[in-house]
């Protein structure tokens, strides 16, 4: 925006207590976390002082097509641009507690993808760099892509992330554990320190098998019903595999945010 406001990849601003801007004629100015939505991955920073730079339109990034030529820019003027083609719009699910419904993948790829803005080709901004994934193609061939999240995303929560610094609903239930499918299980592949999950006493390892009594299969169904379960502070009963015997572990979630340091205004 005019007033300075700058969108990126949440990750690359968590827990962040200061931070500069630099822009590609190299001028510096410091800036303020604003806001960090855990739900899509999106973060927001306001410069503090003019940046002397244009801004950009926000895009329909639902309206565009697999097949479409696009440009992925990153730091560093027209010499980080490059020539990019949307060759999926999928469902992602990211072995951190993270689902997007549909999210856009670019080759080639950029090398400089966190943060980096998908361009269309009416110079709007249609979504922001998070990953480099592996695709396989049609003949068996791994490439590089970059899984972006669409801007379409960032319009229902933007006035609520420059208000609250997050959106303004009841936080989804966290449970602090990494997941990973290994041969259709999905295998507990980390634990955050103090979290619920390790508080439940979950253990790398473990698989799970049901949320609730109800089967799960895949990461996005198995996050999907824990959402289900209710919001943030709800028990969320596990039915695991652990050295080949069944047991139910149940797991007092929390709000993501509460975890993390914060040197928010708001």
């Amino acid at each position: 925006a005019d007033d300075g406001l700058v969108v990126t990849i949440g990750y690359l601003i968590t827990e962040a207590e200061s931070l500069w801007i630099t822009t590609s004629d190299g001028v510096t100015v410091p800036g303020h976390v604003v806001g960090y939505d855990q739900e899509t991955g999106f973060g927001l920073v306001q410069a503090l002082q003019p940046m002397g730079t244009p801004s950009m339109a926000l895009g329909d990034s639902g309206a565009v097509q697999v097949s479409d030529e696009l440009i992925a820019a990153a730091y560093g003027g027209l010499e980080q641009a490059i020539k990019t083609v949307l060759t999926a719009k999928r469902e992602f699910a990211g072995y951190w507690e993270y689902v997007l419904d549909e999210a856009l993948f670019i080759t080639p790829s950029h090398a400089s993808w966190g943060g980096a803005a998908l361009i269309g080709e009416d110079g709007k901004l249609l979504g922001i760099g998070s990953l480099l994934v592996q695709q396989i193609g049609e003949s068996g061939e791994q490439s590089g892509a970059n899984m972006i999240i669409p801007i379409d995303l960032l319009k229902p929560v933007l006035d609520d992330l420059r208000m609250y610094g997050k959106r303004n609903a009841p936080p989804r239930p966290w449970l602090g554990f990494l997941v990973q499918e290994v041969s259709h299980h999905l295998v507990v592949s980390g634990i955050y320190d103090g979290c619920p999950a390790e508080r439940a006493g979950l253990q790398v390892g473990d698989i799970i098998r049901e949320v609730d009594s109800d089967p799960v299969s895949g990461l996005a169904n198995l996050f999907r019903r824990i959402w289900r379960s209710g919001h943030a502070g709800v028990d969320v009963p596990l039915t695991i595999m652990r050295n080949r015997e069944s047991n139910t572990v149940t797991v007092r979630s929390i709000d993501r945010n509460d975890s993390l340091k914060s040197a928010s205004i708001h």
